[in-house]
């Protein structure tokens, strides 16, 4: 620990496994005090030091009454996010609507309840996790996840646009393909879905990877620990690519 982020609190949510539980992890051994969230709260279990809590990201009230709890914070990490695959043709309304529930508007709860605390103290880092499948690149079959990451990508300019004054900073995090649960079970999905072995479809995540590797959660946690920390204070409504090369 080099206490990067000491001194700060934030909320970083769907801690419970994968990229948002490696940000979480690396936020607290750089010092910060953690509200780490996630609909299952088990998925929680064993962040030591770490305020954990249930969160729907889905319900208004629910983000509103953790914020009370959890008082003015420093830092906020939007990392709940789901994967649809498909064309839009493999999209229903009920798709549609879900995936920007979760991927977008969960953003602008948790934006619009801890931002006025941040601009009464004078300043805040929100970092997003958006998607290389996004407005960076188009990837066959993530028509609606590719669209909701793309507004993503607008929203966290505009919030860095609409306070950068203020000392609000917004930065968005693009991950390329991460090792993480819910690869794997996407993994699977698509390997029962499709007549393929696991074994195959996982081999055609890695081949997409010019590194010819898939990323680690702990990859995406340094990029998000710079970003909520001082070292980044002249850097803000940015998109910041971790992706091994898969947007060349």
């Amino acid at each position: 620990m080099t206490g990067r982020l000491a001194g700060k609190t934030a909320l970083v949510t769907a801690a419970g496994q994968g990229i948002g539980r490696a940000i979480a992890e690396a936020f607290l051994r750089e010092g910060a005090q953690v509200w780490a969230t996630d609909l299952t709260p088990e998925k929680l279990e064993g962040l030591e030091g770490a305020q954990c809590r249930a969160l729907d990201v889905l319900s208004t009230n629910t983000v509103v009454e953790l914020v009370r709890e959890t008082g003015p914070l420093d830092i906020l990490v939007n990392a709940a996010g789901f994967v649809h695959h498909g064309t839009v043709l493999d999209c229903s309304e009920q798709d549609w609507d879900f995936s920007f529930d979760l991927n977008v508007k969960s953003m602008h709860r948790t934006i619009r309840a801890v931002l006025p605390a941040m601009l009464d103290r004078g300043g805040g880092a929100i970092v997003n996790i958006a998607s290389g499948a996004s407005s960076v690149r188009g990837i066959p079959n993530r028509f609606v996840y590719g669209t909701t990451k793309a507004a993503v990508i607008g929203l966290t300019k505009a919030v860095a646009a609409d306070f950068i004054r203020r000392g609000i900073r917004a930065n968005a995090i693009c991950p390329g393909t991460i090792q993480s649960p819910s690869l794997d079970e996407r993994i699977r999905a698509l390997a029962e879905s499709s007549g393929q072995s696991v074994e195959a479809v996982r081999q055609a995540f890695i081949d997409r990877q010019p590194m010819g590797r898939l990323g680690t959660p702990q990859e995406v946690a340094e990029l998000a620990v710079y970003l909520a920390s001082d070292e980044a204070s002249y850097t803000t409504g940015q998109i910041h690519l971790v992706d091994g090369g898969f947007a060349l």
